[in-house]
């Protein structure tokens, strides 16, 4: 079967290659990304090239995010896949990150997803069918020295997704979850910093620590020939090619030694929550309703 999909955070590694790997199969998708010119310019023009739709969305504005939504289904004629792929990252100490500095995280990874899922949902809901896949990280869940707020955020993601797998099974509407451990990718480059440089100096030698933590990680998942992000993209396409209603919620994408480890605390986590699902009284919720 071919889907109509819509992927956010186009213009990234994880999103631009899904973009085109989806469309090399069959597939009719948009991707978004914030903008189309500047350093963007050229990952459109290529998106463009290969078949992809390309439309502008702002995902920390509303009336972006409908307008962007709207423009796809026109495009696409339909929507019946999204990919809440767009993100982005943060590290330093945390203490000496702003309140404004964690809202700018938030408002992409988090409030972003929210915005989306609203100006998705009464399509998909009207249709009673779609796939919801929703890009984590292996630090979804776990924490680490200087990515605290980050993780935080996918925290934050990752129940907003539990909720509506619950929420919207009766629908028809299945939920997924990516989990990617760390990829060679712009997305670190690019991580937002602590802007309090003043608060920053109290910590010391440790100020230099989350730069040089981060160094020595990127070096470490370049070693390894199979940690690309190539790897997501297959991940999300073998998604769409398993059966509806057969998906595993939760997918770990990770050659550098995590994935045994979050596999592991994915399966005691779906036991728990299926005990407490069924202590309330609510456990049908954990069943995808096929026949709407």
């Amino acid at each position: 079967m071919k889907h109509k999909i819509l992927i956010t955070g186009a213009s990234g590694a994880f999103g631009s290659l899904t973009c085109i790997l989806l469309a090399e199969n069959g597939h009719q998708v948009v991707g978004t990304m914030r903008s189309m010119q500047g350093k963007n310019e050229a990952i459109a023009n290529e998106l463009k090239a290969k078949g992809v739709g390309v439309v502008e969305m702002d995902l920390s504005n509303e009336e972006s995010v409908n307008a962007g939504v709207k423009s796809a289904i026109e495009l696409m004629e339909g929507l019946d896949t999204v990919f809440n792929n767009a993100g982005i990252g943060a590290n330093g100490i945390l203490e000496c990150f702003t309140a404004g500095d964690i809202q700018k995280l938030f408002d992409v990874n988090v409030f972003g997803v929210q915005r989306l899922m609203r100006a998705v949902l009464p399509h998909l809901r009207q249709q009673g069918k779609g796939t919801i896949i929703h890009t984590s990280s292996c630090i979804g869940r776990v924490t680490t020295p200087f990515l605290a707020s980050y993780s935080a955020s996918k925290y934050a993601l990752e129940s907003l997704a539990e909720g509506y797998r619950a929420e919207l099974s009766g629908f028809g509407i299945e939920s997924c979850i990516v989990e990617p451990g760390g990829f060679p990718t712009g997305f670190m480059s690019g991580m937002i910093s602590p802007s309090d440089t003043d608060r920053m100096k109290q910590y010391g030698e440790m100020a230099s620590l989350p730069e040089t933590a981060i160094n020595g990680y990127v070096a470490y998942v370049e070693s390894i020939p199979e940690q690309r992000p190539e790897r997501v993209a297959e991940a999300v396409l073998q998604l769409l090619n398993t059966p509806f209603g057969e998906k595993p919620f939760r997918t770990v994408v990770d050659f550098s030694g995590l994935k045994q480890s979050i596999e592991n605390y994915n399966k005691v986590l779906s036991e728990t929550t299926k005990a407490i699902y069924k202590a309330n009284g609510v456990e049908d919720l954990l069943i995808l309703n096929k026949e709407v």
